[in-house]
């Protein structure tokens, strides 16, 4: 009973996840407008940041409670699961044609996020231990402004109209907005949170599996909805742009504001997880340059969905 409890209330804070990022998102895009910021920036920023929101809550109530595993999986499964679930099934309905900056640029810049984080917390750089302190969270944070000076520099260099439909409410409703969608976001994170670890008690199933299954998969939601609307919509540099982009920020950004309110012990098992990442993050790269140029062809979609699958349930076995 106590279980199912538990899930009703992880479910119920997943919805209050996606809810809370919907509302900000509105709100914080309506006073964008009114500040007179173009669509381009909004979507770049506010969009991609409203989608990695779920990830960044939930990691912060789990780190400042002392989960780093949580913490860790979190990250490192919401990115697998973006990589290899999301863009296997986005790229079975629509072959994912993208531009030559996300192949030649964003990708590389995400395995290199990636590299930063392994050689951080694998005690190589800064601190000899498997710890990812405040300084090494601030390091990261500080590359995650690089990147974002790099978004600016791209969107300046090579303007695009980009559509992005947002009313423009009255400034109470954009406050209400903002406030509650928060609300939203900080509820349901603890409530995703504090169940999840109950559970995992509960079942005898480590921190680690439940950070890497159930929540990543639970605070990947938004991208989910979003990447499949847009290769339904046939734009294919939103649907995967938005997982890129989302892989970045929960690198960069999700793991050094975690690490900066308490220092994360890491547990080198996550280096599977890593390597996993890094490999797929290769593949998609040579996708690139595979078949049609530019394209993520639907096999290879197949393969990266079949290896999420078996990867999955080999995680689910280790536990059984």
């Amino acid at each position: 009973m106590a279980i199912t409890l538990s899930i009703l209330l992880i479910v119920l804070g997943f919805g209050l996840l996606i809810k809370g990022a919907d509302w900000m998102v509105t709100g914080a895009s309506a006073l964008a407008k009114k500040k007179n910021i173009s669509d381009l920036a909004i979507g770049l920023t506010v969009v991609a940041f409203g989608t990695s929101a779920p990830e960044l809550v939930v990691n912060a109530i789990a780190s400042s409670e002392g989960y780093a595993d949580i913490t860790f999986g979190n990250v490192l499964g919401s990115n697998n699961f973006n990589l290899f679930a999301i863009l296997g099934v986005v790229g079975l309905i629509l072959p994912l044609k993208v531009q030559a900056s996300t192949a030649w640029k964003e990708i590389p810049i995400s395995f290199f996020a990636l590299c930063v984080v392994f050689l951080l917390a694998n005690e190589v750089v800064f601190q000899p231990s498997n710890i990812v302190s405040q300084v090494e969270g601030l390091f990261l944070l500080l590359l995650f402004g690089a990147f974002l000076a790099y978004v600016f520099f791209q969107m300046k260099a090579t303007p695009v109209a980009t559509e992005i439909a947002v009313e423009s409410p009255a400034n109470l409703k954009i406050g209400s907005l903002i406030l509650f969608g928060l609300a939203g976001l900080i509820l349901g994170g603890k409530l995703v949170v504090d169940n999840a670890v109950d559970i995992a008690a509960g079942l005898g199933v480590s921190e680690k599996i439940i950070g890497l299954t159930i929540i990543a998969a639970g605070t990947s939601l938004p991208e989910l909805v979003t990447s499949v609307v847009a290769a339904l919509r046939k734009n294919s540099d939103m649907a995967i742009g938005n997982i890129i982009g989302s892989n970045i920020f929960n690198l960069l950004l999700v793991l050094s504001v975690s690490s900066m309110i308490a220092p994360l012990d890491y547990n080198p098992t996550f280096n599977t997880d890593m390597y996993l990442l890094g490999g797929g993050t290769i593949f998609l790269f040579l996708a690139m340059f595979t078949g049609k140029k530019k394209t993520l062809d639907r096999w290879e979609a197949g393969v990266l969905l079949v290896v999420f699958v078996t990867y999955t349930a080999s995680l689910i076995g280790q536990e059984l």
